[in-house]
């Protein structure tokens, strides 16, 4: 399953990593913010929030929105994906994502799995 995870966040085009200098890693919000903006921007997926999907852009609105809500308790990435990415903070049920094949992943997995293949990259070269 990690494999055709990988397999999909690179054919969908995994957001950046660096900013525009080469040598210079992402701080933690630009990590943030790949992570909603590649959210946004899957195609035929559907985001799953208290037994409701949602299209990528609505989804990415409102992980944005949570993230800005309590921007002050997230430091991290990590933090993100753990405080806003995993579940609905009212019902406690975790946020999924169905995928164009019909598989559904939880949302945290799918992108802790992105923010890890992200900080593997290392600066560019």
């Amino acid at each position: 399953m990690i494999k055709s995870l990988i397999l999909v966040l690179t054919t969908l085009g995994a957001a950046l990593v660096y900013s525009t200098a080469a040598d210079k890693p992402l701080t933690e919000s630009q990590k943030i913010e790949a992570l909603v903006d590649h959210i946004e921007h899957l195609t035929n997926a559907k985001f799953i929030r208290n037994g409701s999907e949602y299209d990528a852009k609505t989804a990415a609105r409102f992980l944005r929105g949570k993230w800005h809500r309590d921007e002050r308790r997230i430091n991290t990435a990590t933090e993100f994906i753990e405080k806003v990415g995993t579940e609905s903070s009212t019902t406690g049920k975790p946020y999924l994502i169905r995928l164009k094949d019909g598989r559904e992943v939880r949302c945290s997995d799918y992108l802790t799995d992105l923010l890890k293949a992200q900080e593997k990259k290392g600066p560019q070269q």
